[in-house]
Formats: structure tokens, sequence, C-alpha cells
């Protein structure tokens, strides 16, 4: 097997391996599958592209998460600039429907700050640790226990309320 062939079928393997779990951090940050498949996909040919580079990571699979995590955040602050200039200039013609979830839980983790939902998202979903969480987020491991803590206390919050509501 060639120098080039031997990397295309590292690439697949992690390709198989991430590919799936990349969709389910997706889908618990935005909640649509859709974009949670579209998401993975442009992490994973960031990937790809950079595979010579990326392959020889203590772990690939941290850095392909860090960039499905800024690309959700890029999505979700360019869809934020798009509602506020639709606010200021007027609605379309014809809007859309919502994307509607019936999971409440996750629809409340995705109203968490950023850090807070990418956190959750990455320790329960993906069953991260915490270290593993803080080297993709590069943040220090005590961050990552302070944030899921206070993740947790306002998901807690938030979700009692509505329940005595």
């Amino acid at each position: 097997m060639t120098g080039e062939d031997e990397q295309t079928a590292t690439f697949e393997r992690f390709f198989l391996t991430q590919q799936p779990r990349l969709v389910a951090i997706g889908l618990g940050w935005c909640g649509e599958p859709e974009v949670a498949r579209e998401v993975a996909q442009e992490a994973l040919a960031r990937a790809y592209r950079d595979w010579q580079r990326v392959s020889r990571l203590d772990i690939p699979g941290a850095w392909v998460r860090r960039v499905l995590i800024n690309l959700l955040i890029d999505r979700q602050r360019s869809e934020r600039r798009n509602r506020e200039l639709v606010h200021r200039l007027g609605p379309p013609e014809v809007v859309a429907a919502p994307v509607v979830d019936d999971l409440r839980w996750w629809e409340t983790v995705r109203s968490l700050p950023e850090r807070q939902r990418a956190v959750i998202t990455l320790h329960y979903l993906d069953e991260l640790s915490i270290a593993e969480v803080a080297e993709i987020l590069e943040i220090a491991p005590g961050t990552v226990k302070s944030t899921l803590s206070q993740a947790r206390d306002r998901l807690r919050r938030i979700l009692t309320e509505e329940v005595e509501e």
C-alpha cells in the first residue's frame, strides 16, 4: 500500500468512527438534523483537507470536534445577524416554518450560552471526559467543571420553572 493509500484508509476509518458522533453533537447543539449533518460534513471535509497534519495530532477527534463547535457557533451568529436584519427590514414575503423539536430538554440546552451548550453537548452527548472537553474547547479543566455546574443549574432552574407553571 502506498503512503497516499494508507492516508486515505486512515481517514476513512476516522470518518466512519467520527461522523455519527459529530452529527449527534450537532443535533444536540442545534436540534436540526440537516444542519447537524451539514456541519459535521464540513468539519470532516476540513479534516480531510488537512489530514496529513491532523492525523499526526495526539487526538485528531478533538481537533475535528473543535472545528465542529466553531462552525456551529459561526452558523448561529450568522443566523442571529440574519434575524436582526429581517427584524429591521421587515419579514420577507414567505417565511419558512421553524423546525419543531419535541424534545424539551434539547430545546432548553440550545437556549444556553455558547460555552455552556458546548460543554453540555460534548460531555453528555459525546460522553467525553472533563479533560477531553477542556482540550477541545481550549479551556482549563476547572473551567469545564464550573461551566458544567452553571449549565446544570440553569437547566434545572428553567425546567423547574416550566413544571411549576
